[in-house]
């Protein structure tokens, strides 16, 4: 019983994971520009590979591969917005401009 419950629950989780990690993927191909592309990528991918790594971490009854899949998952939260922020900088250093698609019009704007 303990068992059904345990793969059901990491099914669940493996079917989440998945359903964000194509999320994320749906997103870098169909965003306009670099900026919103890096916040799926890092948003959407953190969650959905968080969400497999846990699901392999229970599923496999062994409490060192479960802690193993835990430090995975503090690694990817803690380097995923890091690397994120320091690529949107970089770009927007460089002189990267962000798309008209994605910039919503200011009350000064209409104003023109």
């Amino acid at each position: 019983m303990m068992a059904d419950a345990l793969a059901l629950l990491c099914a669940f989780l493996l079917v989440a994971g998945s359903a964000f990690a194509l999320t994320a993927a749906i997103g870098i191909n169909r965003f306009p520009d670099l900026f919103t592309r890096m916040h799926a990528a890092s948003k959407a991918g953190t969650v959905g590979s968080s969400l497999l790594l846990l699901a392999a971490g229970l599923y496999s009854w062994d409490f060192a591969v479960f802690l193993r899949a835990l430090a995975g998952i503090a690694f990817l939260i803690l380097t995923a917005p890091v690397a994120a922020h320091l690529l949107a900088r970089a770009a927007k250093g460089s002189g990267y401009r962000i798309s008209t698609l994605s910039v919503r019009a200011t009350h000064r704007d209409n104003k023109k």
